[in-house]
């Protein structure tokens, strides 16, 4: 959908609308129309006209000559200024059409990047409400099962058992889980959040995050290996980054086939002062197009053809926002093993 006057001249149509720069376009538009006011009033004056009629005819004709070329030029702002008011409205289908955006000069870089960002303000909306009914989604399945284990309870049908309390602690991790995502979604909306900074062994840290992980991986038998060097010592705030590294984890185990293996290697480099982590998921590749995009908020990636992994789709970006904080970097790099998520971090932190 376009916003636009269907009487506004097209950029074809523009006799100075090639230049690159507005500021020499306006100053074109000057020159032609003090050139003709000048020619004009010499004219006039030279068949005899009186200057009390010939100077206001030809002040009338510059500022008609003005007022349709900067018509022209100026329909795209007209367009903009129209499409960000539907867009206060709630409407971010909204674009500024294509012959605004074959511009040379600054209104056009400005329409290019209006609808850039008339699209990326949709996306966000979109899986906002994607979000909306995945949370509402995720909120009502452990409620229900609660209510109804509870229930139970309560009118005799099924006893407290040590199974039946066991379920309804699942069921609370489950809902303490999607509150924790919802929590840090609301500090990535802030932009920052506090970091309780520590010294560390990285190895041993490691070990503690894979342990509940390889737990909760259950039946699916996957080979969780670890090759981190020993007394590698690091400085971090070891919850976000144990959120950062289980986000990572995770995802490589929900998107590998059962049975197959997950590498996590560490390593210094004290050239640049910082610990290289690579979790590599055999096998699997994921496509360099969709690199980027996985990182994105809302965003969840695939278990097979046609099929979403469910969530929330915050794991990733959560894990990004996590190593921006401490001032490093999560990137999916090229790897023949398979796909494979390099977590850059510094070894020391620097406030």
């Amino acid at each position: 959908m376009t916003h636009g006057n269907g009487g506004d001249r097209r950029e074809s149509d523009r006799p100075i609308g090639r230049f690159s720069s507005l500021k020499i376009e306006l100053g074109t538009l000057i020159v032609i129309a003090t050139a003709i006011a000048f020619v004009m009033a010499w004219f006039l004056l030279k068949v005899g006209w009186s200057g009390w009629l010939a100077m206001p005819l030809t002040l009338a004709v510059a500022l008609g000559i003005t007022y349709a070329f900067s018509r022209g030029m100026t329909a795209p702002l007209r367009q903009i200024r129209d499409a960000a008011e539907a867009m206060a409205a709630g409407d971010y289908t909204v674009r500024v059409d294509e012959d605004a955006t074959r511009r040379n000069d600054e209104i056009g870089q400005l329409a290019r990047s209006f609808n850039e960002m008339a699209g990326e303000l949709q996306h966000a909306d979109q899986m906002r409400r994607d979000m909306v009914a995945n949370v509402s989604h995720e909120l009502r399945t452990p409620v229900s099962a609660l209510q109804a284990m509870v229930e139970n309870m309560a009118d005799g049908v099924t006893d407290p058992t040590p199974a039946n309390l066991e379920g309804i602690l699942n069921q609370t991790h489950r809902l303490s889980d999607l509150i924790a995502f919802l929590l840090d979604l609301s500090r990535m909306e802030a932009g920052a959040a506090s970091l309780n900074v520590e010294r560390f062994d990285f190895a041993d840290f490691l070990d503690e995050t894979v342990e509940p992980l390889e737990i909760a991986d259950g039946g699916h038998a996957h080979d969780i290996r670890l090759d981190v060097p020993a007394g590698l010592i690091m400085e971090g705030d070891q919850d976000r980054l144990r959120q950062l590294f289980t986000n990572i984890i995770g995802n490589a185990l929900k998107h590998s086939p059962d049975g197959s293996a997950v590498l996590i290697e560490a390593r210094e480099d004290e050239q640049h002062g910082t610990i290289v982590t690579n979790v590599v998921n055999y096998g699997s590749q994921i496509d360099p197009a969709a690199r980027s995009d996985i990182f994105r908020r809302f965003v969840k990636g695939k278990t097979g053809p046609g099929t979403e992994s469910g969530g929330t789709g915050l794991g990733l970006s959560i894990s990004r926002w996590a190593a921006q904080l401490h001032g490093g970097t999560v990137d999916v790099v090229d790897d023949e093993r398979g796909a494979d998520f390099e977590v850059i971090l510094p070894k020391y932190h620097t406030a």
